[in-house]
Protein backbone atom coordinates (compact mmCIF):
# COMPACT_ATOMS: atom_id res chain seq x y z
CA UNK A 1 0.00 0.00 0.00
CA UNK A 2 1.45 3.64 -1.14
CA UNK A 3 0.71 6.41 0.57
CA UNK A 4 -0.20 9.39 -2.22
CA UNK A 5 -1.14 12.84 -1.92
CA UNK A 6 -3.13 14.44 -4.61
CA UNK A 7 -3.92 18.15 -5.51
CA UNK A 8 -7.66 18.84 -6.79
CA UNK A 9 -8.40 21.84 -8.22
CA UNK A 10 -11.46 23.92 -9.89
CA UNK A 11 -12.13 27.28 -11.89
CA UNK A 12 -15.24 26.65 -13.65
CA UNK A 13 -19.08 26.01 -12.73
CA UNK A 14 -19.86 24.73 -9.11
CA UNK A 15 -16.50 24.27 -7.99
CA UNK A 16 -16.81 22.57 -4.51
CA UNK A 17 -18.95 20.61 -5.97
CA UNK A 18 -16.08 19.08 -8.42
CA UNK A 19 -14.40 18.82 -6.28
CA UNK A 20 -16.68 16.73 -4.02
CA UNK A 21 -17.09 14.83 -7.29
CA UNK A 22 -13.25 14.13 -7.93
CA UNK A 23 -12.97 12.64 -4.67
CA UNK A 24 -16.10 10.76 -4.49
CA UNK A 25 -14.40 9.18 -8.16
CA UNK A 26 -10.80 9.11 -6.21
CA UNK A 27 -12.42 6.78 -3.34
CA UNK A 28 -14.29 4.13 -5.79
CA UNK A 29 -10.89 4.10 -8.69
CA UNK A 30 -7.73 4.89 -6.88
CA UNK A 31 -8.15 4.42 -2.97
CA UNK A 32 -8.89 5.44 0.37
CA UNK A 33 -8.83 8.69 1.17
CA UNK A 34 -7.63 9.08 4.79
CA UNK A 35 -7.05 12.76 5.09
CA UNK A 36 -8.13 15.54 3.72
CA UNK A 37 -7.47 19.70 3.94
CA UNK A 38 -9.93 22.92 3.75
CA UNK A 39 -11.05 23.70 0.35
CA UNK A 40 -8.89 27.11 0.03
CA UNK A 41 -10.29 29.62 -2.63
CA UNK A 42 -7.20 31.62 -4.85
CA UNK A 43 -6.08 33.15 -8.24
CA UNK A 44 -5.23 31.09 -10.92
CA UNK A 45 -1.23 30.97 -11.41
CA UNK A 46 0.62 31.25 -14.49
CA UNK A 47 -1.99 32.44 -16.29
CA UNK A 48 -5.43 34.97 -16.32
CA UNK A 49 -8.25 32.51 -15.53
CA UNK A 50 -11.10 32.05 -12.88
CA UNK A 51 -10.58 31.47 -9.23
CA UNK A 52 -9.65 28.50 -7.90
CA UNK A 53 -10.81 25.85 -5.19
CA UNK A 54 -7.61 24.34 -4.28
CA UNK A 55 -8.05 21.35 -1.82
CA UNK A 56 -5.14 18.19 -1.14
CA UNK A 57 -6.13 14.81 0.00
CA UNK A 58 -4.20 11.84 1.35
CA UNK A 59 -4.79 8.65 -0.30
CA UNK A 60 -3.61 4.99 0.70
CA UNK A 61 -3.56 3.05 -2.54
CA UNK A 62 -2.03 0.15 -4.20
CA UNK A 63 -1.57 1.92 -7.93
CA UNK A 64 1.84 2.13 -9.44
CA UNK A 65 2.95 5.61 -10.21
CA UNK A 66 1.60 5.40 -13.99
CA UNK A 67 -1.36 3.72 -13.21
CA UNK A 68 -1.97 6.37 -11.01
CA UNK A 69 -1.37 8.89 -13.02
CA UNK A 70 -3.74 7.03 -16.03
CA UNK A 71 -6.67 6.88 -13.45
CA UNK A 72 -6.47 10.62 -12.06
CA UNK A 73 -6.07 11.16 -15.96
CA UNK A 74 -9.27 9.39 -16.74
CA UNK A 75 -10.96 10.73 -13.78
CA UNK A 76 -10.28 14.35 -15.28
CA UNK A 77 -11.56 13.27 -18.64
CA UNK A 78 -14.80 11.31 -17.32
CA UNK A 79 -15.89 14.55 -15.76
CA UNK A 80 -15.75 16.84 -18.32
CA UNK A 81 -12.06 18.02 -18.31
CA UNK A 82 -11.28 18.60 -22.21
CA UNK A 83 -8.05 20.32 -22.49
CA UNK A 84 -4.38 19.01 -21.00
CA UNK A 85 -1.59 22.11 -19.57
CA UNK A 86 0.27 21.68 -22.91
CA UNK A 87 4.00 23.49 -23.00
CA UNK A 88 5.48 25.70 -25.15
CA UNK A 89 9.30 26.10 -25.18
CA UNK A 90 8.89 24.35 -22.50
CA UNK A 91 6.87 26.79 -20.74
CA UNK A 92 3.30 25.18 -19.30
CA UNK A 93 0.47 26.93 -20.72
CA UNK A 94 -2.34 26.83 -18.63
CA UNK A 95 -6.49 26.89 -19.10
CA UNK A 96 -9.71 27.22 -17.13
CA UNK A 97 -10.57 23.49 -15.94
CA UNK A 98 -13.67 22.23 -14.36
CA UNK A 99 -10.94 19.80 -12.26
CA UNK A 100 -7.32 19.54 -12.27
CA UNK A 101 -5.59 16.13 -10.46
CA UNK A 102 -2.16 16.57 -9.63
CA UNK A 103 0.02 14.00 -8.10
CA UNK A 104 2.05 15.47 -5.54
CA UNK A 105 3.85 12.73 -3.55
CA UNK A 106 4.29 9.62 -3.74
CA UNK A 107 5.77 7.54 -0.36
CA UNK A 108 9.07 9.04 -0.84
CA UNK A 109 9.88 8.39 -4.21
CA UNK A 110 11.36 10.82 -6.83
CA UNK A 111 10.73 9.72 -10.47
CA UNK A 112 11.29 11.63 -13.12
CA UNK A 113 10.11 10.38 -16.70
CA UNK A 114 8.24 12.19 -19.95
CA UNK A 115 5.46 11.47 -18.88
CA UNK A 116 5.51 11.84 -15.12
CA UNK A 117 7.37 13.90 -12.42
CA UNK A 118 6.98 13.15 -8.93
CA UNK A 119 7.39 15.04 -6.68
CA UNK A 120 5.47 17.38 -8.60
CA UNK A 121 7.78 19.93 -9.87
CA UNK A 122 5.75 23.09 -8.82
CA UNK A 123 4.45 21.83 -5.95
CA UNK A 124 7.02 24.30 -3.57
CA UNK A 125 6.20 27.34 -5.94
CA UNK A 126 2.65 27.60 -4.87
CA UNK A 127 1.88 28.58 -1.86
CA UNK A 128 -1.34 27.54 -1.57
CA UNK A 129 -0.51 23.63 -2.71
CA UNK A 130 1.94 23.88 0.32
CA UNK A 131 0.08 25.62 2.96
CA UNK A 132 -3.19 22.91 2.11
CA UNK A 133 -0.26 19.94 2.27
CA UNK A 134 1.46 21.46 5.74
CA UNK A 135 -2.29 21.03 6.74
CA UNK A 136 -3.48 17.81 6.83
CA UNK A 137 0.36 16.44 7.44
CA UNK A 138 1.40 18.47 10.49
Amino acid sequence: MATVFLGLGSNMGDRVRYLCEARNAIRQEVGEIVAGSSVLENEAVGFTGNTFCNQVIKVETTLPPENLLQKTQEIEQKMGRTEKTTLAQGTPIYSNRIIDIDILLYDDLQIDTETLTIPHPRMPEREFVMKLLNEIER
